[in-house]
């Protein structure tokens, strides 16, 4: 289960930004492992390239569980509006895709109790987002 998360890390900190979205899409599956979090999070919210931000976003919507739904929602919530865009377009990207994606918006539910106010919060907007994708897409 573990195999593969060493070397994800290690990429998590690349100054190849390639390498680092490949990290994030690796890392995604590892969500509930504090170690992989907390690079995921840096992942979801990386200043020097956007696509690591919407990739990394994209991975965790796929995996679809509540840690990795709290990832994005805590990097929502520490987010400026350029990264939060970047953040939602790797969300539409999950959920409109090849399979579609969990669902996003059932997993926010749940983290809307969540006794940190900034997940709470992120969770909130991703919501908002879901539905809003929702409206557009034509589905519910």
């Amino acid at each position: 289960m573990m195999s593969g998360l060493g070397a994800a890390l290690s990429q998590a900190s690349s100054p190849s930004w390639s390498q680092r979205a490949r990290a994030g899409r690796a890392l995604a599956r590892f969500a509930a492992v504090p170690e992989a979090a907390e690079a995921l999070v840096g992942l979801l919210l990386d200043v020097a390239d956007t696509a690591v931000t919407r990739q990394t976003a994209e991975a965790l919507a796929r995996v679809g569980t509540v840690a990795a739904a709290r990832l994005i929602a805590l990097a929502v919530a520490e987010a400026d509006d350029n990264r939060a865009d970047w953040l939602q377009t790797g969300l539409h990207d999950a959920l409109v895709g090849p399979g579609g994606g969990p669902n996003i918006a059932a997993v926010c539910g749940k983290l809307s109790r969540d006794p940190e106010e900034a997940v709470r919060r992120g969770a909130a907007t991703v919501s908002a987002w879901v539905e809003e994708l929702g409206r557009c897409s034509g589905s519910a």
